[in-house]
């Protein structure tokens, strides 16, 4: 990481670096009180993930982790790659993602 509390950043943009590896980078275009609700939302999920392995809950597992999933598209972080998309698209996405997640 670099000084502060931002990842590094590969120059386009398009990812961040941690640990020497690349992960895809948030949408920046994603609104930030969204962004904000859409990772709360994906560290809630990431939790029942944990709470449901803890309890050895196969089902439980799997509707967290498809939250966690719907999360990170939303985020565009996974999914069709952001910069592929269009302004519309990219709103489109990351509506969806709090309807389904009912943030």
């Amino acid at each position: 990481m670099t000084s502060g509390s931002h990842p590094e950043h590969t120059p386009d943009g398009r990812y961040v670096v941690v640990g020497g590896r690349r992960w895809r980078a948030t949408d920046p275009d994603v609104p930030p009180e969204a962004a904000a609700r859409l990772r709360s939302l994906l560290m809630a999920a990431r939790r029942a993930v944990a709470a449901a392995l803890r309890e050895h809950d196969a089902e439980a597992e799997r509707a967290a982790r498809a939250r966690v999933h719907t999360a990170k598209v939303a985020l565009g972080e996974r999914g069709e790659p952001w910069w592929e998309q269009s302004p519309a698209e990219r709103r489109a996405r990351w509506s969806r993602g709090l309807e389904a997640l009912g943030g």
